[in-house]
């Protein structure tokens, strides 16, 4: 009987963990602020595919007057007080799996094969954002 029962409670929390699964994101939205995002997203999506892709970015950065390279170099620049052009990879490594939007530990090792890397071992971040902005030639 007791069996029984664990196995009822082992459904019931299944159920309600595949509930909480498929819940739908834009549930959590109003109405007007999905309609706003359908907007915003249609703004940036320029050549009308659907997705959000690097060239997309570019023309959307291009039309609001603002250079994507100079703005992730400013980023970068905030952990680099010295002005060497390096970021420390473990700080660096340990501010992307702790802050704001972390990155999974996957995540990271996969931006890392990409990075330009000096020989002590630390981020070329100039070339980083390069990269970022302008493609790796691998990936063409």
């Amino acid at each position: 009987m007791a069996s029984r029962k664990a196995g009822t409670r082992s459904k019931a929390a299944a159920t309600k963990q595949a509930q909480r699964g498929s819940s739908n994101v834009f549930s959590m939205f109003e109405q007007a602020q999905i309609q706003e995002f359908k907007e915003a997203f249609s703004c940036i999506d320029q050549n009308r595919d659907g997705i959000i892709c690097k060239s997309d970015l570019r023309e959307t950065y291009s039309q609001l007057g603002t250079d994507p390279e100079e703005a992730i170099l400013s980023a970068f620049r905030m952990f680099d007080p010295s002005g060497k052009g390096v970021v420390n990879k473990d700080e660096f490594k340990q501010l992307l799996l702790t802050q704001a939007d972390k990155f999974s530990l996957a995540e990271v090792e996969q931006m890392f094969a990409l990075t330009p890397m000096d020989l002590a071992g630390d981020i070329d971040y100039k070339s980083l954002c390069y990269i970022i902005t302008h493609g790796d030639e691998k990936e063409e």
